[in-house]
């Protein structure tokens, strides 16, 4: 079966970042990543540069360069976040062949140490100011996070995929439209602000150095609530997931105000994820590299445990909300 990557060939990644002014080395390195492929590519006397080449027909270009703009604003407003490189007509969304690319500086670092207080403060600082600038306007193009777009949406491809088990489709159709019940009665208990998000603000998306957390991969920035770039960072028991909160905000608050309420779509958030997640590696099995990095996907084991997480998420919703 075909995909969307059958032609990107290593010859063909070369030749791209080659058309837009940059002279390979000839060696380049895939890097872990599913949604797009990413590559690092050796640039001749000059450092080496990571190479994203989108998923076609995901984003729209405006979309695509919502984020890059998004990026960039940041970056000259001092917020450490890796923006796309720009050629000299300040552009930065390129197009070679079928595929649309972007280049953006290669940066190392570590995973930050989450059990660090003062390093979850730190963090706390920044992501207040990506939220200052992210609330100065809103997408136009990119979507948002809403129990329809990660929910009801994300729901109806699993129950429309062939890989839920048929026997487990009973049971998965009816704790999702009780949890769903119950998210959407959390979103409307009050009204929030939706912002500009980083939108997928998990460990693995900040980068530690001797300077300080760096943030990488803005692809999935979306609008939504605040919480949204907190709650990933939060784990362990309730007690534990209070304290790192509290860190968070005693940074965050230095340049953006936190409404509290918020700590009560915690839950609600991190089921939306599960469901979106399970309804993202349906609409990607046909990729080769999906079976290859998620082999207990086609499972009944995992759709099992799936199942019990979202009857998980029901109680864990119903309980009081963290307080901040």
């Amino acid at each position: 079966m075909s995909h969307a990557y059958d032609k990107l060939s290593p010859e063909l990644i070369l030749d791209a970042v080659e058309s837009i002014g940059l002279i390979p080395s000839g060696h380049s390195f895939a890097l872990n990543s599913y949604e797009n492929r990413v590559y690092q590519i050796g640039i001749e006397d000059a450092p080496n540069v990571i190479a994203k080449f989108y998923r076609p027909e995901r984003w729209s270009n405006s979309s695509i360069q919502e984020e890059h703009d998004f990026s960039l604003a940041l970056a000259e407003n001092e917020v450490p976040v890796i923006a796309p490189w720009q050629n000299q007509s300040n552009q930065t969304l390129f197009e070679f062949e079928d595929f649309r690319f972007a280049i953006f500086p290669q940066r190392g670092g570590r995973t930050p140490n989450l059990e660090n207080l003062d390093d979850l403060e730190w963090i706390g600082r920044f992501i207040g100011r990506i939220h200052l600038q992210g609330s100065a306007k809103g997408f136009e193009y990119r979507p948002a996070i809403t129990p329809d777009t990660f929910g009801h949406n994300a729901q109806q491809r699993v129950l429309d995929s062939a890989y839920l088990p048929i026997e487990l489709k009973s049971d998965y159709a009816s704790v999702t439209e009780q949890l769903l019940l119950d998210i959407e009665q959390a979103f409307s208990g009050f009204d929030y602000r939706a912002i500009r998000l980083h939108g997928d603000c998990h460990p693995g998306n900040i980068l530690w150095t001797d300077n300080g957390p760096h943030f990488v991969d803005m692809d999935d920035c979306r609008s939504g609530p605040a919480v949204q770039d907190l709650w990933m960072l939060l784990s362990g028991s309730r007690r534990e997931m209070t304290e790192q909160l509290g860190a968070l905000l005693a940074g965050y608050e230095t340049f953006c105000e936190f409404d509290c309420q918020e700590t009560a779509l915690i839950e609600p958030l991190r089921a939306l994820r599960l469901i979106h997640y399970t309804a993202w590696l349906c609409d990607r099995w046909n990729d080769p590299a999906f079976p290859l990095a998620f082999p207990w996907f086609e499972d009944r084991h995992y759709w099992e445990s799936h199942i019990n997480d979202l009857r998980q998420q029901i109680l864990l919703i119903q309980e009081p909300p963290l307080a901040c």
